[in-house]
């Protein structure tokens, strides 16, 4: 019996064509919500970029799982490990890299570019607050938002052997903790809550929700995923401009 499902924000609650939670995603809630079934947020956003939304959550999932909590509780801390993060500070000023960090309650932008104000308009992100990368080392990051393309990922990945790089968007890559990932996220809610992991569902559309959708019960892809997010999933719904959740809540 299902008893909590996890969802990622975009390309799966918000469209990237309307940036809306569908009339259908809210029915859907309705649904799970009447069958006592807990809803929980799981995305690689922060808090701060996480907007007000028609439906509710009983805990959050941000960052990748660098940083879960309820309301009441802080569930799961995990920043990136500064040796990495001041190789990655290095690596972008010399590369001359727009660079975004996301800190426990806010975020920072650094050499910012044409790809990042696209990147920026395309999520609907406010824009954060424009530092230098020497403001970025006075800085805790939980998340980096590297803007580089796929065939760096490699390089960097080797500069920052304490992280990981779940990439879900070609003009970027997230940079988070080893070990970090919304599925870690998923196991500290359910334990928290005393739920079965047989017992969740989750949605999502991008790399960084491989993990997740492997280690739920039911795993559905969007159907406006990719072909390896979609053979990670047990099930594949429709498009997020589809009514993809509710079609999979209804079946």
């Amino acid at each position: 019996m299902i008893k909590a499902a996890f969802f990622d924000i975009d390309g799966t609650l918000l469209s990237f064509n309307t940036h809306r939670v569908s009339e259908g995603t809210i029915r859907a809630f309705d649904m799970l919500h009447r069958a006592r079934v807990h809803t929980f947020i799981s995305s690689g956003r922060p808090l701060v970029l996480i907007p007000k939304m028609p439906v509710t959550f009983e805990a959050h999932i941000t960052m990748n799982g660098a940083l879960v909590f309820t309301p009441q509780q802080t569930l799961l801390s995990n920043p990136v490990p500064t040796a990495d993060y001041h190789a990655w500070l290095d690596y972008a000023k010399q590369n001359n890299l727009c660079t975004m960090v996301f800190t426990e309650s806010g975020m920072m932008l650094a050499q910012p570019n044409e790809i990042g104000m696209k990147l920026r308009d395309q999520l609907e992100f406010e824009m954060p607050p424009v530092g230098t990368i020497d403001d970025m080392r006075q800085q805790q990051a939980f998340q980096i938002i590297a803007l580089m393309p796929p065939e760096k990922d490699r390089e960097v990945a080797a500069l920052m052997p304490q992280c990981r790089l779940p990439r879900w968007h070609p003009a970027f890559t997230d940079i988070v903790a080893d070990g970090n990932s919304k599925a870690k996220g998923m196991e500290a809610i359910c334990n928290h809550f005393g739920i079965n992991q047989d017992d969740t569902i989750a949605f999502g559309d991008g790399g960084n929700d491989i993990e997740m959708l492997q280690w739920a019960g039911i795993g559905i892809a969007m159907g406006n995923a990719g072909d390896t997010v979609k053979k990670a999933a047990d099930m594949v719904s429709a498009g997020v401009d589809d009514e993809g959740i509710e079609k999979a809540v209804e079946k």
